[in-house]
């Protein structure tokens, strides 16, 4: 999720951060309908840009036939709002805000959330008798409170039901709670009041898979007591994976574009009695891998020389880690085995 803030008649340029592949699928989406407003088919160099839609992007969209980066030029209010990248299977999200969207005095509220949690949009006031609370997304109302006539309504099923069953106003200050929350409720919410106007920015982050360590030995290894871990993760996209001895950083890498798995090495001795963890994280949330070398790990000269034999191997398998240094791991540790089998026989 990127937040990204224009000047109302400039442009804006939303990147996918890395070069077109041969067989990329890049389709741009805009709106709570997601619409399809731009796509490039690489495999049958095409390139589709529906700037017709409602006429808002008419002559303004452009496409980089070189990355898949969308433009938009002059932009206005009405392009402000929830942009979505999809490349091939892989998604990304940018908030698009256009300065002059709201007016001067309206308050402007960031909010976060994880997906599957709930949050609560928070009106901040006891309401007055005359008190009329609208809720929207986007240009959709989907909730409203009328004081005077003790009455709320929950607008639920706009947008295909994707608020179904999960929203709820309090009868006392208005605020709107969002339960069981998706990306997909990605967006801006104006909140107003006889006497108040907000507006909610709303991100929903989907949560970062947990890291898995591997072990192997080194054919090239000049002691039978040192180990490779292998820190790997499936689908990571814009975060970082780490190695840390105790609390302080080991090593890293990161990756900015989409990519379908992210891999760290890292070498110890058998005997190593410090403690490590493999942290993935972005700018919200990690997840933590510990690291038990005794329990993860067989020594080298043990009879099947690698560490944790035939179960490693089905582990890794079945987390369909496929960069690169994970089927390497893979390919020495079969190997390995096969050859400690011959010679017992």
């Amino acid at each position: 999720m990127k937040p990204v803030s224009v000047k109302e008649g400039d442009y804006v340029t939303l990147h996918t951060d890395r070069e077109m592949r041969n067989n990329d699928l890049i389709v741009w989406r805009f709106g709570p309908e997601n619409t399809l407003i731009a796509e490039i088919n690489v495999v049958n160099s095409s390139v589709t840009v529906n700037d017709d839609y409602d006429g808002r992007f008419r002559g303004r969209m452009k496409v980089d036939h070189q990355t898949g980066c969308l433009t938009i030029k002059n932009t206005r209010i009405e392009h402000a709002g929830r942009y979505e990248l999809q490349i091939n299977r892989m998604k990304k999200f940018f908030i698009v805000t256009v300065n002059g969207v709201f007016d001067d005095d309206d308050d402007e509220i960031m909010k976060s959330a994880m997906e599957g949690d709930s949050v609560i949009l928070q009106a901040d006031s006891e309401m007055e008798n005359d008190d009329l609370i609208l809720w929207q997304f986007g240009n959709y109302l989907i909730a409203e409170l009328n004081k005077t006539a003790n009455n709320i309504t929950v607008n639920d099923n706009v947008l295909d039901g994707r608020f179904r069953g999960r929203l709820q106003v309090d009868p006392q200050t208005g605020s709107l709670t969002i339960t069981n929350t998706r990306t997909e409720h990605t967006g801006f919410y104006p909140m107003q009041t006889n006497h108040v106007k907000k507006v909610f920015i709303l991100s929903v982050y989907s949560p970062l898979p947990v890291p898995v360590i591997f072990c192997y030995c080194p054919q090239s290894s000049s002691t039978v007591s040192r180990h490779v871990l292998l820190c790997s993760v499936l689908n990571a996209s814009q975060a970082t994976l780490s190695w840390y001895k105790g609390n302080s950083l080991f090593s890293s890498t990161s990756v900015s574009d989409f990519s379908i798995s992210l891999s760290l090495p890292l070498e110890v001795e058998y005997q190593d009695e410090n403690t490590y963890s493999c942290v993935l994280n972005n700018s919200f949330t990690e997840q933590t891998q510990h690291l038990d070398i005794s329990q993860l790990c067989y020594t080298c000269s043990d009879s099947f020389r690698g560490c944790g034999t035939v179960e490693a191997v089905i582990r890794l398998v079945a987390t369909a880690l496929v960069g690169v240094a994970a089927a390497a791991a893979i390919v020495v540790l079969v190997y390995d085995i096969r050859s400690r089998r011959a010679e017992q026989y």
